[in-house]
């Protein structure tokens, strides 16, 4: 058997002590096997982004295991979770969070220098994850030249630049319009064909529809965990995304 992407076993996470604790997850248990299309769901207030920060390395824990991709996240130090982010996951934001005053090849770039890819290399895999995502006219655009959908497609592109285990996308279609959203959704469908693993934390209908499981989290507890049919999706075209940042 292959070791999951995602192995979480009876999480909490609590903030604060005495009568203003907060218990935003209380016994979380959850597996994510490889090539998997994920969505989880939850209203406000009901640990879903508290969920997201610890799958993406970005918090830690208060009590239970997490291990990515079979590694314990606990036992690591900033150092190695950094590295760890780098090349497991790729991530994608509401907010796009890209440099400014970097151009859009620039701001793809950037996750492959840190991983000490040559130059050469970097080229050509951030213009090639720029075509992916209908962006080869923009790649020397800066984000305040691009609009909105734009520059998310940038974003996409620079989490997919680095051929990660999974894609961690935490409402990435919240600031777009429905032309960009549609189109979002469908490279997110045509890497899962290509066997990527991609979690999406997300509110909208139209998002989960397109995972082949939803989860749904309600006051830091798992109440249901689904498979879906899923949305039929156009034939992959992804060699550069089997690549791999080395």
């Amino acid at each position: 058997m292959t070791t999951p992407v995602l192995d979480i076993r009876d999480v909490t996470k609590v903030y604060g002590d005495g009568d203003m604790a907060v218990h935003a997850l209380r016994g979380v248990s959850l597996t994510v096997e490889r090539g998997d299309y994920v969505a989880i769901m939850g209203a406000s207030g009901s640990g879903k982004s508290t969920l997201m920060n610890i799958i993406g390395c970005l918090d830690v824990p208060s009590g239970g295991r997490y291990l990515l991709d079979g590694l314990d996240v606990g036992g690591l130090d900033e150092r190695r979770l950094a590295i760890l982010r780098n090349r497991k996951l790729g991530f994608v934001f509401q907010s796009f969070n890209l440099i400014p005053r970097m151009t859009a090849q620039a701001n793809v770039e950037l996750p492959l220098a840190y991983g000490g890819v040559k130059k050469d290399d970097r080229r050509r895999r951030a213009l090639a994850a720029l075509a992916e995502v209908g962006l080869d006219d923009r790649v020397g655009h800066e984000p305040n030249e691009l609009s909105g959908g734009q520059q998310q497609r940038v974003a996409v592109a620079r989490a997919l630049v680095t051929a990660p285990t999974m894609v961690l996308a935490d409402e990435p279609t919240g600031a777009l319009d429905s032309t960009s959203t549609t189109e979002l959704l469908a490279v997110f469908d045509r890497l899962n064909l290509a066997g990527r693993t991609i979690v999406v934390i997300t509110h909208e209908n139209e998002v989960a529809a397109h995972a082949k499981r939803v989860i749904r989290l309600v006051d830091g507890r798992i109440v249901e965990d689904r498979r879906t049919s899923g949305v039929s999706a156009p034939p992959p075209r992804l060699a550069w995304a089997k690549e791999g940042a080395r």
